[in-house]
């Protein structure tokens, strides 16, 4: 493809404050001003991903991409977004946008919400959830425009079909997502459902678990690629060694969802001939390798059988070796390759003291036993790249659920750093 056929990709570089949420955890996005036809779509995605997202729905025919912090607007047609749902391994969820306005009032977020023929989107008998997030709006209770929302739905229904959808917060047939900014409203239909990070994997949790679409994204701005030896030293319950897996295995993420799982599949005009060939051209890109240079191992023997068990529900775990070893006890597996791990953010009473100790080892442990590896560590402790005794050559800022990150890279020089 030329530079002049590729989609033109816009980023805005501001990021919003004073965020105020309900129901749902996604940035709150601007709306672009323009409308080039199609389906309008937004996908939120963890912050510092959000150019990586875009590179990403182009290849599922996104056009008239628009970046903005915690996601991306983008146009596309009914097989973009569900190839963005099915294939996508960034993308929080796929929103389909509804409704647009400027507002002034709760008044007229009802209204907004009123105008929009709802029985043409979904069934009554389904059921419903709406999700507020707002940015500078000057209103004083999301609950409030909450249940305005929801009440201008079922009002419309009620009038349109003499019947009502039932509200049901736990687990919704049909999510829709209403944005706020000071001045306008933006209302959105979740095609996802569940979250798409959710892959359906991990039986076996642990405590602050990475979510595997942050994982997935930080091996893209590692420069993994499959056949590239991986090694992930505390792995927790196997999320980085789930995702290279995946990848290597070229098995799409969406492929793990049952039938009827993806809120796309609950509204009207789902066209289930499309989504039954692209999951079965899904399916058959699948590869079955013999074994893979993937690598993992904790400190912690019960985190390493819960990894396991992850790994062996997910289908992987005769490719992929995980042992129960310290990090600083480590050889690496292969002469070189790639090491990602997410270290501890020392938010534990004394742990900030345990990690400055644990630091200058590990740094001593990667010059001595990695030579010729390039090492990517996560990490919300600003301390570092000071006590580990090595340079990054890269940092790159990234959100961890509310918790702002950086990635380090270290690159371990063969020979030069050895006795």
């Amino acid at each position: 493809m030329s530079d002049s056929e590729k989609p033109k990709v816009r980023v805005v570089r501001r990021v919003p404050s004073g965020t105020l949420q309900s129901g749902a955890k996604a940035d709150a996005p601007p709306v672009p001003s323009r409308n080039a036809g199609g389906w309008q779509m937004f996908a939120p995605v963890p912050r510092g991903l959000e150019e990586a997202l875009a590179e990403e729905l182009q290849k599922y025919g996104a056009k008239q991409i628009h970046i903005v912090p915690g996601g991306v607007h983008f146009n596309g047609t009914r097989e973009t977004c569900y190839l963005a749902n099915l294939h996508s391994r960034l993308a929080t969820r796929v929103l389909l946008r509804v409704a647009h306005a400027s507002y002034r009032n709760e008044a007229d977020i009802y209204q907004i919400a009123s105008d929009v023929d709802w029985s043409k989107r979904f069934d009554p008998s389904r059921t419903l959830r709406v999700y507020v997030t707002a940015i500078r709006a000057p209103i004083k209770s999301l609950e409030f425009i909450t249940l305005k929302v929801k009440d201008a739905i079922v009002d419309r229904f009620r009038v349109d079909t003499g019947s009502r959808p039932s509200i049901n917060t736990a687990n919704p047939d049909v999510r829709i997502h209403l944005f706020l900014t000071a001045d306008e409203a933006t209302l959105y239909i979740d095609t996802s459902g569940e979250p798409l990070w959710l892959r359906g994997h991990k039986v076996a949790k642990v405590e602050a678990p990475l979510k595997e679409n942050l994982a997935a994204g930080i091996l893209q701005l590692s420069g993994w690629k499959p056949g590239i030896p991986l090694l992930d030293p505390m792995c927790g319950s196997g999320t980085f060694l789930l995702e290279a897996a995946q990848q290597s295995l070229a098995e799409a993420p969406g492929l793990a969802r049952d039938a009827g799982e993806f809120g796309l599949e609950r509204l009207i005009g789902f066209d289930a001939a499309l989504w039954s060939t692209l999951r079965e051209e899904a399916a058959q890109m699948r590869s079955n390798p013999d074994s893979l240079p993937i690598w993992g191992s904790d400190i912690d023997p019960d985190i390493v059988e819960r990894a396991q068990q992850n790994l062996a529900h997910a289908g992987v775990d005769d490719l992929v070796e995980v042992m129960q070893s310290d990090i600083l006890e480590l050889n690496a597996p292969a002469e070189s390759g790639i090491l990602i791990a997410n270290l501890p953010y020392g938010e534990r009473l004394g742990e900030a003291d345990e990690l400055a100790e644990f630091y200058p080892k590990l740094g001593n442990t990667l010059k001595q036993q990695f030579p010729g590896w390039t090492c990517w560590l996560l990490t919300a402790d600003t301390r570092l790249p000071k006590l580990i005794g090595l340079k990054p050559s890269r940092k790159i800022p990234l959100f961890n659920g509310p918790i702002e990150c950086r990635l380090f890279r270290f690159d371990i020089v063969a020979g030069s750093n050895r006795k």
